[in-house]
C-alpha cells in the first residue's frame, strides 16, 4: 500500500508539473506556432515551475503534502546535491532531467543558491549538471 500511495503522490506532481512545463508555441510566419515560448533564466525557470511547490519565497509549504524551504538552505552549500535533487527526484519531488536541458537545471539552481537568504555564488554549469545529473529513472511496474 505504501508503495502504491507513493507512486500515485509522484503520478500526480509530475501530471501538475507537466501541465505548469509544456511549452506555448509562439507565432511565427506561416501556419501555426513554430518557436517554443518557455523559461529561460534561471529566476522565470523557478517561477514557472519550482515557486508551485516551494512558494515565491523558496519557504515551503505544508498542507496537503511537505515541500522543503529552499531560503537559507545548507544543503545547497554544494551545488551536486540539489543537482541529483532536480534531476532524478527525491521523495515527493519529480525528477526534471526529461523537461529540463541541463542548461536549465544549472541556471535554477544556481539561481536558488544565490536568493532567499542563499549566499552560494559559485555558479553551478552546464557541465555540472551532465557529470553529476543522470537519466530520469525508469519505473518497474
Amino acid at each position: 500500500m505504501n508503495k502504491q500511495k507513493f507512486a500515485l503522490q509522484t503520478a500526480l506532481v509530475a501530471l501538475a508539473v507537466a501541465g505548469v512545463s509544456v511549452p506555448a508555441t509562439a507565432d511565427a510566419p506561416g501556419a501555426g506556432g513554430t518557436q517554443a515560448l518557455g523559461p529561460e533564466t534561471g529566476e522565470q525557470v523557478y517561477r514557472q515551475i519550482c515557486q508551485a511547490c516551494h512558494m515565491a519565497d523558496g519557504k515551503g509549504a505544508s498542507g496537503a503534502g511537505t515541500f522543503p524551504a529552499l531560503a537559507e538552505n545548507p544543503r545547497l552549500a554544494s551545488p551536486v546535491y540539489p543537482i541529483i535533487v532536480v534531476t532524478r527526484g527525491k521523495g515527493g519531488m519529480p525528477w526534471f532531467s526529461n523537461a529540463l536541458s541541463p542548461a536549465k537545471v544549472a541556471a535554477v539552481i544556481t539561481y536558488v543558491r544565490t536568493h532567499f537568504g542563499n549566499h552560494f555564488t559559485t555558479p553551478v554549469t552546464e557541465a555540472d549538471v551532465k557529470k553529476f545529473g543522470s537519466p530520469a529513472p525508469v519505473i518497474d511496474h
